[in-house]
């Protein structure tokens, strides 16, 4: 078990990445149920819907995009300070943008990160978009090509052949198994 500075036994994070609609929030809810010991789940939607919804268009497209990447930046840090402090925690996050992943590698060093590739075909997503409703549609096409673009995971899962139960379980199969995405992807990033 790895340990802060104070002493204090650090917590895992296990980060789920994949688009929007691919599942991670369902997985992460059957997470909380399965695992050996108490996690909390922050998802980077529940980060964003702390800030009224209307900024985006008050600020513009540029505006608002300083704010997100301020929001984004900001999340890994309350993800690393809930593990730093003891606790475990399900990260459900879009990892779209390479600088994301970067500051991921940066803020996470010394903690345990079991990084989770969250999987599903286009089409489903799409289905999935429209279905809930709640999403702007092409948001996770837009995603698609982007979060999974470095290639490196611990372990992955496929939500349109796999419930999330399922999902859940696989994940969990891999706990105790020291991580290897995250140092391989620092050493491949000289992080």
């Amino acid at each position: 078990m790895r340990m802060s500075l104070d002493g204090v036994p650090t917590g895992r994070v296990i980060l789920l990445n994949g688009t929007s609609s691919s599942g991670k929030s369902s997985i992460a809810a059957q997470l909380l149920a399965v695992l050996d010991r108490p996690a909390f789940h922050m998802p980077v939607d529940g980060i964003n819907a702390m800030r009224a919804d209307n900024w985006a268009a008050r600020l513009g497209r540029d505006g608002f995009a300083e704010v997100l990447e301020r929001t984004v930046l900001g999340f890994h840090r309350a993800v690393a300070g809930m593990a730093w402090a003891g606790n475990d925690v399900v990260m459900d996050h879009v990892v779209r943008e390479p600088e994301w992943l970067a500051d991921c590698l940066r803020v996470f060093d010394g903690l345990e990160v079991l990084f989770v590739g969250v999987h599903c075909p286009l089409e489903e997503l799409r289905r999935r978009e429209k279905a809930r409703g709640d999403r702007e549609i092409g948001r996770a096409e837009f995603h698609l090509s982007r979060v999974h673009a470095h290639g490196e995971y611990d372990v992955e899962c496929d939500s349109s052949l796999l419930t999330p139960l399922q999902c859940a379980q696989r994940v969990v199969e891999h706990i105790g198994t020291p991580p290897q995405a995250f140092p391989r992807l620092r050493a491949r990033q000289k992080v």
